[in-house]
């Protein structure tokens, strides 16, 4: 029996470590970031992994950093065949990507070498790409540049956002691993070199990204939109309030001639904001500062009643 050590932080993770669990892997310790602090009452609350590794009763590993760790030295010592990581956020040393007797491999959630780093699913729909997946790749010091073992797409869809992309990638990364890990094991699979002049970045988000630029096309922004949700969430400024963007759709059958971020069309149901090239785009799902999600009808008849045509939506917050 192969004994793993599983490392992984979001839910992501957690259909791939249940899929080794239930494929009869022998999975020795899971190791996850710790603990984080939410809400004003900063209430720690535990990783995914973390709740899906002690439900099945497996010892949990939560190092600040992996490097020269306790945790790390607990991890040489149970010797493990094998180490799965999958989103688990941080870098591994070569000392520890070198002990198993088969590596280290990751389930990425791009189609390598597109998208290395932390944000790959963001991007590849903020890009407004047809097309994203998974790769199986063996572990090297430089982020996400591994051999790829095996890889599989998937269509991003117009409906599609981060969250749902990223439930649909994680099931395919567990059905993928699992197919794939048998051979490799057995070593009938040749990895394959990435190409470093096709290789491009996705980092974590920065907060300056998470502002509409509402000069851009409107599908353009729709397509940020939907790449920053549910996490971090794109936003835009209207009378110094920051109102979070949920949800929105392109009109596709209209133009205007308003200026990018103007109110061009209000009802008690409707509001349209001018974008780039005389685009528009229909807000559908807001949430104004120190509120809840709001369906936009309940955002004009509350907080945003007083909105009118021609009122401006800002890109950059005042200073």
């Amino acid at each position: 029996m192969i004994s793993v050590v599983f490392m992984g932080t979001p839910a992501f993770s957690v259909p791939i470590l249940e899929g080794m669990i239930e494929q009869g892997y022998r999975v020795l310790a899971v190791v996850t970031q710790p603990d984080h602090k939410v809400g004003r009452k900063r209430i720690l609350i535990p990783s995914p992994v973390k709740d899906a590794a002690l439900k099945h009763r497996l010892p949990v590993l939560q190092p600040e950093k992996i490097t020269d760790s306790s945790e790390m030295d607990e991890i040489l010592k149970l010797k493990p065949d094998l180490i799965v990581t999958a989103a688990f956020g941080q870098f591994l040393p070569e000392k520890l990507l070198q002990a198993p007797k088969f590596g280290a491999v990751n389930v990425h959630a791009s189609l390598l070498p597109k998208h290395r780093g932390g944000a790959p699913v963001h991007y590849a729909i903020i890009n407004g790409e047809s097309e994203t997946g998974i790769s199986i790749i063996q572990m090297v010091k430089k982020m996400d540049a591994g051999d790829i073992i095996a890889q599989r797409s998937l269509p991003i869809t117009e409906k599609d956002n981060v969250g749902t992309m990223f439930e649909k990638l994680s099931l395919l990364g567990r059905d993928l691993l699992i197919e794939t890990l048998p051979a490799y094991l057995e070593g009938k699979v040749k990895p394959v070199p990435q190409s470093e002049d096709a290789a491009t970045l996705s980092p974590n988000i920065t907060r300056a990204q998470e502002q509409i630029d509402w000069q851009k096309e409107a599908k353009a922004i729709n397509n940020q939109i939907r790449g920053m949700y549910p996490w971090p969430i794109a936003y835009t400024i209207y009378d110094d309030l920051r109102i979070k963007l949920h949800k929105a759709t392109v009109i596709e059958t209209e133009t205007t001639t308003q200026k990018p971020g103007t109110v061009a069309k209000q009802t008690k149901k409707e509001l349209w904001v001018a974008a780039g090239k005389g685009s528009i785009l229909q807000l559908d799902e807001v949430q104004p500062a120190g509120k809840g999600k709001l369906k936009i009808v309940d955002f004009l008849n509350g907080v945003g009643k007083d909105v009118q045509v021609a009122d401006v939506f800002s890109s950059l917050e005042a200073d």
